[in-house]
């Protein structure tokens, strides 16, 4: 087994809470324990949320922490144009296709999001805006009995890929050309992460990226999703809840082993 590299990667839209401090723990641990790093990565492509300050802050509540991390530091929005080639190469393989419509408007009219070539072209004429959706019927059709043997490995368990659990997905928002799935796939692939330590949340994401490393023909890293930590009520931590901010339990007195002892409740 060669060097074992994972990575934290919050998104600059709000300042890190308790439950952030504990998928921090996880990941910055597990490096540590298999003798590997842990990368710092900012997934800042939500141009509307994410802010400076919000940045500036997770390196700072980290370091206060006692997590350390090589430099630089890749942030998202400095790589859009990689992102675009990855849309690029996936358009040229038609596995891709344009949608003019949000999922609000889907959902209220019913409608399948592919439009005919004619009526694509004039809305292309017009200016309309779309998003790029990842084709499942074209991708099952171009990976042949492959899509049906697709598998990842969690916590050493092989499941198999679950594409459809999403179904079409954005690739390219919008707004910015890319999304989540692309940047954070492409992410991986470029910085050579073989173990992607995160929260349970973002488990049926996985069965599409493993669908998005076949067709880009990435390595497939190895997955180790973990429980969320939440609070006496059941909820899941938020960034909206304040008095939960890292910085704030700072400015309250508390210490880094007293957040961390805390956020070690994690399952």
């Amino acid at each position: 087994m060669g060097a074992i590299i994972t990575r934290f990667a919050p998104s600059p839209s709000g300042y890190l809470h308790l439950g952030h401090a504990a998928s921090a723990a996880k990941a910055f641990g597990f490096a540590q324990d298999k003798g590997g790093i842990c990368l710092l990565r900012i997934e800042d492509i939500d141009t509307t949320r994410c802010k400076p300050e919000f940045e500036q802050a997770i390196y700072e509540d980290l370091a206060w922490l006692g997590f350390t991390w090589p430099s630089p530091v890749r942030r998202q929005t400095d790589h859009l144009d990689e992102y675009a080639n990855v849309i690029n190469a996936l358009r040229d393989k038609g596995l891709v296709y344009r949608c003019f419509k949000s999922r609000k408007e889907l959902e209220a009219d019913g409608t399948h999001p592919i439009v005919d070539t004619g009526l694509e072209q004039d809305l292309i004429a017009s200016g309309k805006a779309f998003a790029w959706r990842l084709s499942l019927e074209r991708t099952h059709k171009h990976l042949g009995d492959i899509y049906d043997k697709l598998t990842f490995l969690d916590h050493g368990q092989e499941v198999r890929a679950r594409p459809d659990l999403l179904g079409d997905v954005i690739l390219a928002r919008k707004d910015i050309g890319t999304s989540y799935h692309v940047a954070c796939c492409y992410d991986d692939y470029m910085q050579g992460v073989t173990d992607i330590v995160r929260g349970v949340d973002l488990l049926e994401s996985t069965h599409i990226h493993r669908l998005l490393q076949e067709l880009m023909g990435w390595p497939v890293p190895r997955y180790h999703h973990h429980a969320l930590l939440v609070g006496t009520d059941g909820k899941r931590y938020s960034k909206t809840d304040k008095s939960l901010a890292i910085r704030a339990m700072r400015q309250s007195g508390a210490t880094p082993n007293i957040i961390l002892a805390q956020a070690k409740q994690l399952g």
